[in-house]
């Protein structure tokens, strides 16, 4: 496909860039669910007069529906960007992309979505359709799934849907909360996804943060231990990336910790824990859930985290050596090669 796309940018590259044009308009509204032309106009940097002649073009094909609140892909459209996601990858080097940091990392699979999640929200709601794609594909009968919190992970549960009820299926918070935005915690995000699939949840009403006291005598719950052993048991674990000092400052450590990290070389946090450059573990959060020993036995992980400034994180917690899957942006991506080039480099 790679050279059947560099004959055509060739011969007619007019034509690629005519399809990108069209691709991306019935991306953006596909992601938008509905939209305004004045809106996707500004959101694509393209003037309305332009946008109009390819919108009423795509609505002659039976790709766009046009109303009067806005404009709404049809059936034939989302078909259509499912059959060209291959071709638009090769077009825009994604799938290279894709290719060297599966190989690099040895993860079973990379999908990479065009844009920057930190600056465009569209690009971090198609990350979590592309979570929603892998994990309906690695799902089974009686699964338990456990997710973490975070914005980005949200996405993933707004999005999330099945054909028939996922009635044997479980959702768990792999971790207790933050305290923070009750939409983006772990809990509210397992629910969401159990609702939005028919399948059944637990919940974990304790803090991500406890002392030593506080979590032995937690831990001696029957309830929690109950809960804790399910969320244990987990086949299937998806996670965010986080930088790890900006982590530490959300779960107020104590600044002597944060220093001590800082001297560690603290990069990266995922599962409550802190990585350093290498992915290996610098510190670790005394928490009810998942502990480190389970993320290494659990059969697939799945990272979901992009943005610029997080392509060193995820670097670092590739290197951990227990991902399965990884759903990233394309700013992400050429961080992360750049970080594999420096690998390579430092090697020679």
């Amino acid at each position: 496909m790679h050279q059947i796309v560099e004959l055509q940018q060739q011969l007619v590259p007019d034509l690629l860039d005519v399809m990108k044009k069209r691709y991306s308009i019935l991306h953006q509204v596909m992601l938008s669910d509905s939209i305004g032309r004045r809106t996707l106009a500004s959101a694509l940097s393209m003037t309305e007069r332009v946008l109009r002649a390819e919108t009423d073009f795509l609505k002659t094909q039976g790709l766009l529906e046009i109303h009067s609140g806005g404009m709404r892909i049809s059936e034939a459209g989302k078909q259509l960007l499912e059959q060209l996601e291959p071709f638009y990858k090769t077009m825009f080097g994604l799938s290279e992309l894709e290719e060297k940091i599966r190989s690099h990392f040895g993860l079973s699979k990379v999908v990479i979505v065009a844009g920057d999640s930190e600056t465009s929200a569209q690009t971090k709601r198609e990350m979590g359709r592309a979570g929603c794609q892998l994990l309906n594909k690695v799902l089974r009968p009686s699964d338990v799934v456990a997710v973490t919190g975070g914005t980005t992970i949200a996405q993933v549960s707004s999005q999330m849907s099945s054909n028939v009820p996922l009635k044997t299926n479980w959702f768990v918070p792999a971790r207790g909360g933050l305290g923070e935005s009750l939409d983006y915690q772990a809990n509210t995000i397992a629910s969401t996804l159990a609702k939005r699939t028919g399948a059944q949840y637990r919940l974990l009403h304790v803090p991500d943060h406890l002392g030593q006291e506080a979590f032995a005598s937690i831990m001696q719950e029957p309830n929690i231990q109950e809960i804790v052993a399910v969320i244990r048991s987990a086949r299937i674990v998806i996670h965010g990336i986080g930088d790890a000092m900006v982590m530490a400052r959300r779960r107020k450590l104590d600044s002597e910790v944060i220093e001590e990290m800082q001297a560690e070389g603290a990069l990266a946090e995922s599962f409550g824990f802190y990585f350093d450059r290498n992915g290996e573990v610098v510190h670790k959060m005394q928490t009810v859930g998942l502990r480190l020993e389970d993320i290494v036995n659990t059969e697939v992980v799945i990272g979901v985290a992009g943005g610029r400034s997080k392509g060193e994180a995820i670097a670092a917690i590739m290197r951990f050596g227990h991902n399965d899957m990884l759903v990233t942006d394309e700013a992400a991506a050429l961080e992360i090669v750049n970080v594999i080039e420096q690998d390579k480099a430092a090697g020679s």
